[in-house]
């Protein structure tokens, strides 16, 4: 597994972890059912301590991406569902997302432009059953 980390970023590695995950997983690179590697493995690969990739993988599992047990390690889930809270949590990212581009000078149009174009690129559909797509 291909990981991009900023040590020098003000964002926790764990996070910026959790994000290479989540790239992964929505680019294809990671495939529904796939085992991750194990925190040892990763931790050496990647250069950190082995507690921030179990603080990862804990992360991710709380939220819905991985399954986690002692025996099979760290699997990428297969078709989670949209719940209302994961939706709220999600509208309040991009309410500020929304914001920030308003800011900036960004006009509607273009803000939602770039978030299809990005949602395509990433291969994103290829996860979602076509009727869950609104």
């Amino acid at each position: 597994m291909i990981v991009s980390l900023d040590f020098k970023s003000e964002v926790p590695i764990y996070l910026q972890l959790r994000n290479e995950i989540i790239r992964g997983i929505g680019s294809g690179m990671l495939s529904m059912g796939e085992k991750l590697p194990t925190v040892r493995n990763l931790a050496q690969d990647i250069g950190v301590n082995p507690m921030t990739v179990n603080k990862t993988y804990a992360l991710l599992r709380d939220e819905g991406f991985i399954l986690t047990d002692g025996r099979r390690g760290a699997v990428v889930i297969s078709g989670t569902n949209t719940d209302a809270a994961y939706k709220e949590k999600l509208t309040k990212q991009m309410e500020i997302l929304a914001s920030e581009a308003a800011i900036k000078g960004m006009g509607e149009k273009e803000f939602l432009t770039l978030c299809e174009n990005l949602y395509q690129k990433l291969k994103i559909k290829k996860l979602v059953p076509e009727a869950g797509i609104s």
